[in-house]
């Protein structure tokens, strides 16, 4: 794929390695349906050395996993701000993993997402009704950084998604929208031809490992393996980023929202 051309003229990539990981941006608690709690997973995420970590536990749509109303995601922020008055060198990030309904819409509203430090975004469900279109309206929310599992495979379990990969990535080039890397292990989603077809979009690309345990949070070095096979440097994907850098940059303040 290239590889020894590039080499041949000197210009094979710097590619991304674990020790460039700042933070994970996909895990869950036992607020929906992971095993660990968000002191736990904290815990965890200290003693990787990490900067930061995205709680992004499912939405009110997601029945099945124990999604959060409103009021249950409110009670979890009160606790994360609790967490981080204890911790100075690692910040717990508030975030969601909304489900994209089947109008395109998320299941929470606005005024719920601009709270969000970082707002995941997905399907869960209605897997051959209009993908495509559903994900390029929700890359329209400007609150809305990143779709997870953008191709929604489960590798030796199901295929993906129907859903044309490359219009996806025109609007996530067109708005801004990071597309994640899951790194669970039965995802790796994108795979890497299509995070190859990203970077030359120059689309920003997020690591998560959509942990359900601690344990899972070492599923990132499946990511990053998976980076590597597509040609991503460091610049590429977000999760190297400082946490003020990452805040930063975030698609909400490309576009101008306050």
């Amino acid at each position: 794929r290239g590889e020894i051309e590039a080499a041949l003229k000197k210009k094979l990539p710097k590619l991304i390695e674990m020790k460039n990981i700042k933070g994970d941006l996909h895990m869950h608690s036992t607020y929906s349906d992971s095993t660990a709690t968000i002191k736990q997973l904290t815990d965890f995420a200290r003693k990787l050395g990490y900067e930061y970590i995205l709680i992004t536990d499912h939405s009110q749509s997601v029945k099945y996993a124990h999604g959060l109303e409103p009021k249950r995601l409110y009670k979890q922020w009160k606790e994360i701000d609790n967490i981080n008055k204890q911790f100075k060198k690692l910040r717990v990030l508030k975030g969601v993993e909304a489900d994209i309904l089947k109008s395109g819409k998320l299941d929470y509203p606005d005024k719920i997402l601009k709270q969000c430090d970082l707002v995941v975004a997905a399907i869960h469900q209605g897997f051959t009704k209009n993908v495509t279109e559903r994900i390029c309206a929700a890359m329209d929310n400007p609150y809305v950084d990143i779709i997870a599992h953008p191709t929604g495979r489960l590798i030796s379990q199901r295929e993906g998604y129907v859903i044309d990969i490359h219009k996806v990535m025109e609007k996530a080039a067109q708005t801004g929208t990071w597309l994640e890397l899951n790194a669970y292990p039965d995802r790796l989603d994108l795979n890497d031809v299509n995070l190859k077809v990203a970077k030359e979009m120059d689309i920003k690309i997020s690591i998560g490992t959509d942990a359900h345990s601690t344990e899972g949070l070492l599923w990132m070095k499946f990511g990053v393996a998976t980076a590597r096979r597509g040609w991503l440097e460091p610049k590429d994907v977000v999760n190297t980023y400082s946490l003020k850098k990452l805040l930063t940059v975030r698609k909400i303040n490309k576009n101008g929202v306050n």
